[in-house]
């Protein structure tokens, strides 16, 4: 999934889409780009990208509303671009469903390898046989139709989320690594001070909170790691 992937860019700046744009297109991407949330939103509909890049900071509709709106229909990967320094939106843009971001001012190649390691994710999570099934106590995945169930009731998980369940699931009750998780999740490496696992993590614990009284919960292990529990 990387050579002939559709990424569409969405972005006020129209100089960075063009030079992204020749950038992504030398990489083998298909590109197309946005000036606004409005616009993003109808392209997206229409030509089915496979990942979006989309900036925070734009006038009308800025990044975190837009991307709100693009997961009531959505569950494309979505790149978020956010200023240096600006924590908050890194963290509301995971929590809106955003698969990972990156602080301008970034360098190209730097762009390229997320792009890359959200497009291998995928990629493996295609394969997946038609009928498999992880089950733990009230909780059921069907990693091939990327759907996740508890008692009954289906959890609006983004992409990082639902990998980052099945994962848990597959081994109720053993800690699994940040590590490993977030390669699973993001598909990159963990580096130093990298909250967005933790943000993931926590939006899915709130995400299996609202589902009901369950006995389903993830457990933080200091200096491990996270595992599923089945009260």
């Amino acid at each position: 999934m990387a050579q002939g992937s559709k990424i569409l860019l969405v972005d006020d700046d129209r100089a960075l889409t063009e030079m992204l744009s020749e950038l992504l297109q030398t990489e083998g991407y298909e590109c197309t780009a946005a000036a606004s949330g409005s616009e993003g939103l109808l392209k997206e509909r229409e030509e089915k990208p496979d990942l979006v890049i989309l900036d925070v900071m734009m006038p009308g509709d800025d990044g975190i509303s837009t991307l709100r709106k693009l997961r009531e229909t959505s569950e494309v990967a979505v790149l978020m671009l956010t200023a240096m320094g600006e924590d908050d939106d890194r963290v509301l843009g995971l929590e809106a469903g955003a698969d990972d971001y990156l602080a301008k001012p970034f360098v190209a190649r730097e762009l390229v390898l997320r792009i890359q390691a959200i497009l291998r994710r995928l990629a493996r999570a295609k394969p997946v046989e038609a009928g498999l099934k992880i089950q733990a106590g009230p909780l059921k995945i069907e990693p091939s139709k990327e759907r996740a169930q508890l008692d009954g009731a289906i959890l609006p998980l983004t992409g990082a989320e639902l990998r980052i369940l099945e994962s848990l699931a597959s081994t109720p009750g053993e800690i699994v690594s940040r590590e490993e998780l977030t390669q699973i999740a993001l598909g990159r490496e963990l580096s130093p001070y990298d909250r967005a696992l933790d943000t993931h993590v926590s939006h899915l614990r709130n995400k299996l909170g609202k589902a009901g009284d369950s006995p389903v919960a993830i457990r933080s292990v200091r200096g491990a790691g996270y595992r599923l529990v089945i009260d």
